[in-house]
């Protein structure tokens, strides 16, 4: 409710996993509550916005510094600096903003808030689906029988693989494969063996 905070700076994109805000708590009190802004016990609020694995890695980092204040520094600290220009030298040798160092108040550790990738695995799928999936399905089943429907049945011919679903196929189809191709070594060595044996 951007009309009734005052004046507010955001600074990342609003759509993605973190962005901060910075507004006057000052005004936002004076327009909720009718406190007068020179009463006002906060004058101007940051706010860290997290969602979803930015989040989760926020929340890690929380439980194992158990300081609420060292992660929030951490994270402000790895994303955002405000500098003075320097011409003499290069932006990202700027020094910080005088301001900027009282306000981080002598907090300078760093996280980022991403993870390594976890590969798509066939492990992975099957869990997510008997998770979030099957409860479902198993409805629309049910449902499909009351009425005599084929509701459940469409809508698995009708899906679309998605690329990481086609790997996953692939390497489950790699992996039959070198379980053949083993079977059929194994095989050949017998009958090597069998032939060996039957010559001497």
């Amino acid at each position: 409710d951007a009309a009734s905070m005052g004046n507010t700076l955001y600074l990342g994109s609003l759509k993605s996993e973190i962005y901060f805000c910075i507004y006057e708590k000052d005004y936002e009190q004076y327009v909720k509550n009718g406190t007068p802004l020179d009463e006002a016990e906060t004058k101007n609020r940051f706010e860290i916005r997290l969602k979803d694995e930015r989040a989760e890695v926020a929340v890690d980092d929380l439980l194992e510094m158990e300081d609420v204040a060292c992660t929030a520094y951490s994270i402000i600290n790895h994303y955002v600096r405000f500098v003075d220009a320097d011409p003499e030298k290069e932006c990202r040798n700027w020094p910080l903003n005088e301001r900027w160092v009282w306000f981080l108040n002598g907090q300078y550790r760093s996280i980022k808030l991403t993870t390594k990738p976890e590969e798509y695995t066939l492990d992975r799928t099957l869990l997510w689906l008997t998770r979030q999936v099957a409860p479902s399905l198993k409805m629309v089943q049910k449902l499909d029988d009351l009425r005599g429907t084929r509701l459940a049945k469409d809508m698995i011919e009708e899906a679309n693989l998605s690329p990481h679903h086609k790997k996953i196929l692939k390497q489950q189809q790699a992996a039959l494969d070198d379980v053949v191709t083993a079977r059929q070594k194994g095989r050949k060595w017998i009958d090597d063996l069998k032939e060996e044996y039957m010559e001497s």
